[in-house]
């Protein structure tokens, strides 16, 4: 090979053209990982912006919405909680609580549909049962161009990503984040204290007296019992027509008579009961705690709803059972 022809090939051998081609392969790869960490935080981000209700109707949230009725309690409360007073437009007919939702307009699932869309919300949020029987009038709303989502949890754990939901829909993740912390947080703190109980009194809790039904295992309400302390003697009651109330029959319960130390009745519209009308049930003597006058009624709102008063129900049961160690917590709780 002559010289002439070495000199041409030398500039293809060169070391710096090696290093300029590793470079750009180095450079490529980076940018190839980047690309793919970036498309994994967006699908993530994009993710954390799709929400499904309890009817599976997928929603994306692409900004907050601002003009919200609310037609259940649990979300009327758990939106005040949330700071979102202006963004109420509307509440449900029996919605008394906080104080400030007296003051909202009132609509109801029996309303024509004209009386919403001339409030022109974007968000109307429902439960289940609306979902289930009144599906015409949900159409409707929807048919207009409303975000119709209904939500209604059975469980604690159901319960922390219903709130979560809810700051999803609405913008306020970081306040929700903080309401399922504050709660987690104060469970602690009473599980804390039972610990110390050695003998753990026996409780039948009735959901609706009329027709002879308990909670169902898992609920809120046999989680307020039994993270107060309690024992569930209603434990083998089954869930009727996929709820948290079980019909729990007269004999059933007289079964376990002797062993009940407490009756424990939820009161309001579901169970609109009197002290005297449980005392005074026919058969109801032989239990133990008919006996021993420990009948006690609690606020439904506190210990059925999947709201952060959840924790007042825990409490108040707490200290029917066991008064001088839950003392403490009252107390505490007054100077939060």
């Amino acid at each position: 090979m002559s010289r002439q022809n070495k000199s041409i090939l030398k500039p293809y051998k060169a070391k710096p053209h090696k290093a300029t081609a590793y470079k750009w392969l180095t450079m490529a790869f980076c940018w190839c990982v980047f690309c793919w960490c970036a498309m994994g935080v967006f699908t993530q981000s994009f993710a954390a912006d799709m929400i499904m209700d309890s009817r599976g109707r997928k929603i994306e949230v692409k900004t907050p919405f601002k003009r919200i009725i609310s037609l259940y309690g649990a979300h009327t409360e758990n939106l005040f909680y949330l700071g979102l007073e202006d963004q109420i437009i509307g509440v449900s007919v029996n919605d008394v609580f906080p104080d400030q939702a007296k003051e909202k307009q009132k609509f109801s699932y029996h309303d024509d549909p004209e009386k919403f869309i001339g409030s022109m919300p974007d968000l109307v949020l429902i439960r289940p049962m609306i979902d289930n029987g009144y599906p015409q009038f949900v159409q409707q709303l929807e048919k207009y161009g409303i975000t119709v989502v209904s939500l209604q949890p059975g469980t604690v754990t159901q319960m922390y990503d219903y709130w979560l939901t809810l700051g999803q829909l609405t913008g306020k993740q970081d306040r929700a984040q903080k309401m399922v912390s504050d709660f987690q947080e104060k469970i602690t703190r009473i599980h804390t204290l039972t610990q110390a109980v050695i003998q753990k009194k026996k409780v039948y809790f009735q959901a609706i007296h009329t027709r002879m039904k308990t909670f169902t295992p898992g609920s809120m309400p046999i989680f307020a019992l039994e993270t107060a302390g309690g024992i569930n003697v209603a434990a083998d009651a089954r869930a009727s027509r996929n709820t948290n109330i079980a019909v729990y029959g007269k004999e059933q319960l007289l079964e376990k008579a002797s062993q009940i130390d407490v009756f424990l009745a939820q009161n309001g519209i579901m169970n609109p009961v009197q002290k005297e009308q449980i005392l005074n049930e026919p058969g109801f003597q032989i239990i133990k705690a008919i006996k021993d006058k420990q009948v006690f009624l609690i606020d439904e709102n506190i210990v059925s709803r999947p709201v952060p008063r959840l924790y007042m129900g825990i409490v108040t049961i707490g200290k029917i059972l066991y008064p001088d160690i839950f003392s403490q917590i009252m107390l505490k709780k007054d100077n939060e």
